[in-house]
């Protein structure tokens, strides 16, 4: 891991474990052992992050603030505990919720203004700002561990106090705000709403109007939404959702339901905790609680029939955080930085991450057709088709992979995912099943670093499997002494599913004629006993006469029967 100090910063800029160099991550370590909101200010380039230090009322709270660059400018500490950040529409004042006010701040001098009173808060506040107007929650709840299940108001500011909306439920209501003044209200799970809610507020003209609503479990109480995180689409027309219990979320912002494409699932061991979109519409973050070497955070297009590949962040241990924090992502206006807020597992240190990702993709391309070997294919046996592809830019810091299928009388199967060496080549390792043509197609599906490359296919002609008897047989026998004969059956390719029966059949001076046919042991051993019924020469001649995947075989012994 490269790891550098910026001067007078007292902060740790390190590069985590990400899928490409070109995608930067410089790495922050907060000064605080609790946190509650992130606010991104894209006009003065701040980054304002908050603590939540709930745990008594006469607690101070703090506000980091920093650059784009990740360096620290200034440290506000407010008189009380702070919970919930909000930027003005014109990035001119930050708006801090406290115990029992809402404090304002100025974006470049950070000096404080009072903006008003409101009611008592014991557990942590959420703040947005939307149609010009800031609406803040307040949790009624005198006890921190009653804060899960307390009553929660929605109230709006007003001329240095506070009024009731009139909209209010059980838990910590989460705000977002969004474009086109929309805000959405979501309702955490909780012991006193099994089934929570998501509402989309028309704030527009200093009213508020709920619009749509949602709760997603079904008449049997499954599929409950267990919300982490919301977001706007940059256009506003769709809304994501981060739910530990279902993943990501994709909704029609109009009527909150599904959208016509959904988003792939994150890695199997990942559960979603936070969720952004960027401001030039181009990418969608996916932050997760992950352990080992699944991805905490995906990078990927926000459209979600693009199917490039997305740029995947691991943090694990003291220099990253091992997770990223619910609701703990924000992007920088134009989508050139993504601020990530990460935790450790026990949730008492965080860190500010600082991701540019790449500015351009790079063409990439299949060279010099496939091949494979060995040259004739067999069903049942290994095959290896090899590839070259060839990339412009710089050189990922991780292999780029394809990915095959086959194409065959029974239908498209997948082969998997090879690794791209250094020099470009590939191997993609199968074993076909099925006699006839197979067609294999590769395919790189490309990444935010490289655009994908156009398919490429390769028909290989799949024979049987060859099959072989061995006989070994006396020169010599006698009548009254009979005829004993041993051998081996061997079939390359898939398993017989039963042992192999061989046919007998015996040739001598008085004509042909079959004998009782032969098993073969499981170790592909035969024996042949028989009484001959004629001198001199006589032939037997054991055959098999194959299978759907298997060719037949036959052998011969001649045996000089003497009296």
């Amino acid at each position: 891991m490269l790891a550098a100090t910026l001067a007078g910063a007292g902060l740790t800029v390190a590069v985590a474990p990400a899928a490409h160099a070109a995608a930067s991550d410089s790495v922050v370590k907060l000064p605080f052992s609790s946190y509650s909101a992130i606010a991104v200010d894209s006009v003065h380039q701040r980054v304002f992050v908050a603590d939540r230090a709930t745990d008594y009322y006469t607690n101070k709270g703090v506000i980091a603030v920093y650059d784009f660059r990740g360096e620290r400018l200034t440290t506000i500490q407010t008189p009380y505990y702070v919970s919930g950040l909000a930027l003005s529409a014109d990035s001119t004042k930050l708006y801090a919720g406290l115990r029992a006010q809402i404090q304002t701040y100025d974006t470049t001098t950070f000096e404080p203004a009072m903006l008003g009173y409101a009611a008592t808060d014991d557990c942590g506040r959420e703040l947005a700002f939307s149609g010009g107007q800031l609406y803040f929650t307040t949790p009624n709840s005198r006890y921190v561990d009653e804060c899960s299940t307390a009553q929660s108001y929605l109230d709006v500011a007003i001329n240095g106090s506070y009024s009731r909306t009139g909209w209010n439920d059980y838990g910590k209501l989460t705000l977002e705000s969004g474009p086109g003044d929309r805000m959405l209200m979501g309702q955490p799970r909780n012991n006193k709403a099994a089934n929570p809610f998501l509402t989309v507020y028309d704030t527009s003209n200093g009213s508020l109007v709920r619009n749509a609503a949602r709760r997603f479990a079904d008449s049997a109480g499954n599929g409950a939404l267990d919300l982490k995180d919301m977001a706007f689409s940059a256009d506003g027309s769709k809304v994501a959702v981060a739910d530990a219990a279902y993943g990501t979320r994709l909704l029609n912002t109009d009527d909150l339901s599904d959208a016509a494409n959904a988003y792939p699932a994150l890695p199997a061991g990942a559960t979603a905790s936070s969720v952004a979109f960027s401001g030039d519409g181009k990418y969608l973050a996916r932050g997760a609680a992950a352990t080992g070497s699944t991805p905490d955070l995906l990078l990927q297009p926000a459209d979600p029939t693009d199917s490039t590949a997305p740029l995947e962040f691991v943090f694990e241990g003291s220099l990253d955080g091992d997770r990223v924090a619910p609701r703990g992502m924000e992007w920088s206006a134009d989508g050139s930085r993504l601020f990530a807020v990460t935790t450790n597992a026990v949730g008492s240190q965080f860190w500010l991450h600082i991701i540019q990702p790449p500015a351009v993709q790079y063409d990439v391309r299949f060279t010099g057709g496939l091949t494979h070997s060995p040259a004739q294919a067999v069903a049942g046996e290994p095959l290896s088709v090899r590839g070259k592809l060839e990339f412009d830019g710089p050189a990922p810091s991780t292999p780029l992979k394809v990915k095959a299928t086959r194409v065959d009388a029974t239908g498209t199967h997948d082969v998997g995912t090879a690794t791209v060496k250094a020099d470009g080549t590939f191997t993609i390792l199968d074993e076909p099943d099925v006699v006839g043509d197979a067609t294999y197609r590769v395919s790189f599906l490309g990444d935010l670093t490289h655009r994908p490359a156009e398919d490429l296919t390769h028909t290989v002609t799949v024979a049987k499997a060859p099959t072989s008897i061995a006989l070994t047989a006396p020169a010599e026998a006698s009548l009254s002494g009979g005829v004993t004969i041993t051998g081996t059956f061997t079939a390359q390719g898939k398993a017989l599913p039963d042992r192999a029966v061989l046919k007998v059949v015996r040739t001598d001076q008085l004509g042909t004629g079959t004998l009782s046919s032969v098993t073969v042991a499981a170790d592909g051993t035969f024996t042949i006993d028989d009484i001959p019924r004629a001198k001199r020469d006589v032939t037997y001649t054991v055959s098999w006469p194959g299978d759907d995947l298997h060719t037949a075989s036959t052998a011969s012994a001649t045996v000089n029967v003497k009296r």
